[in-house]
């Protein structure tokens, strides 16, 4: 008596939904799934352990096939009619098939990773690249046909894997001219490794992480100063805003501002490789110096999560147009600052253990030439 009442009143598994429900009692043979209404026939068969038997008879009670069922078949013919569709953010045709002539002088690949369904998942990057996007086109005279958007919610060939952002990346500095205007975003998670080539004055190269980071590596600093850097030619302006951990040199940029000395500093590789533009202009404003942490929040709308870097520049150059690339970095500190001493929470359970719940990260600009941080107007 005592071994079939635990062996019937231990969790069973919807067939369709997976959720698992538990018999009220040892004598109640039909259970309604609270997520999807189908009735299940409880059976040893499908009662949930970890055992083999158990997970080979899975989908097999007696008397019951889901598939036949007329109850299953409405809800399936249900759950078609009314699931949300998920509209992408690319154009059609995807702007990756569009090329000189056709595809607009201003162009961008905004890239948002969520590692979905892994422990070191991200809430924030989806409404940051959605963020973004907007930005480019309202503040910026962006066109949709120019702006290529790689995320986990968009289509398989539009998803943030590295063949697929090495790829993107191609796409946007190919057959680069005169008067273009480019951006590479990122949101998601940064690493940074061993430097073997003796072209790191830290000792260490700075990576982003795709989707897939975990099977196929790392995209690191000297691949993305390759691909989208040196190919710059003269009139050709390039801006990546990477809002990761470890992102201060992601481009591998010549030189970088000291906001304490009001000053350049160089970056120049002690192995000597060459890391300069082909006459274009590259500038680079990464969400923390190499060796600090950027973190996501929800301080700044109490509702939705944001990178800070992402939500506050976006905030910034909404509030005040015209303003200096120096105006901006004091902005984007001014406002971390006031987040800090308001006592706001960060999301991340690590950052609240090791930083005390504060934002430690401060924004960092680089650029592939030297210019006047007080006069230049930031521009995308």
């Amino acid at each position: 008596m005592q071994h079939a009442l635990m062996e019937t009143s231990r969790p069973i598994q919807c067939y369709y939904c997976r959720q698992r429900v538990s018999p009220r009692n040892s004598n109640e043979r039909l259970v309604v799934c609270p997520g999807c209404n189908l009735e299940i026939k409880v059976e040893r068969s499908n009662i949930f352990d970890n055992s083999s038997t158990a997970n080979e008879a899975y989908g097999q009670v007696k008397g019951f096939c889901p598939t036949k069922s007329l109850q299953y078949m409405n809800f399936m013919r249900k759950r078609t009619e009314t699931s949300p569709k998920r509209t992408s953010l690319n154009s059609k045709p995807s702007p990756l098939q569009r090329s000189p002539p056709t595809r607009p002088k201003k162009r961008a690949v905004l890239c948002g990773v969520s590692y979905k369904e892994t422990k070191y998942k991200l809430k924030g990057t989806i409404n940051d690249v959605k963020n973004m996007r907007d930005l480019l086109i309202t503040k910026f005279g962006y066109q949709s046909e120019g702006i290529l958007v790689l995320t986990e919610d968009e289509e398989e060939e539009h998803h943030p894997t590295k063949k697929n952002i090495e790829k993107a990346l191609k796409w946007l500095v190919k057959d680069c001219e005169k008067g273009e205007s480019l951006v590479f975003y990122f949101s998601g998670h940064g690493l940074r490794q061993p430097d073997f080539n003796g072209d790191e004055i830290d000792g260490f190269d700075e990576t982003i992480c795709p989707v897939d980071f975990m099977k196929e590596g790392m995209i690191l600093d000297n691949y993305i100063n390759t691909t989208i850097v040196k190919p710059l030619i003269q009139g050709v302006t390039l801006h990546a805003i990477v809002d990761a951990c470890h992102s201060g040199t992601i481009l591998d940029l010549v030189y970088i501002y000291n906001r304490k000395t009001r000053k350049w500093e160089e970056n120049i590789p002690p192995s000597g490789v060459n890391k300069a533009t082909n006459g274009g202009l590259a500038i680079s404003l990464s969400a923390c110096e190499d060796d600090q942490v950027a973190s996501d929040t929800s301080a700044f709308t109490r509702k939705t999560m944001n990178g800070v870097l992402t939500f506050i520049l976006i905030d910034i150059v909404k509030k005040y147009p015209g303003l200096t690339y120096g105006d901006l970095l004091d902005l984007i500190q001014e406002t971390i600052d006031e987040v800090n001493s308001s006592r706001c929470l960060i999301s991340s359970n690590f950052f609240k253990k090791f930083f005390n719940n504060r934002i430690t990260q401060r924004v960092q600009l680089s650029s592939s030439e030297i210019f006047n941080v007080s006069k230049r107007t930031f521009r995308l």
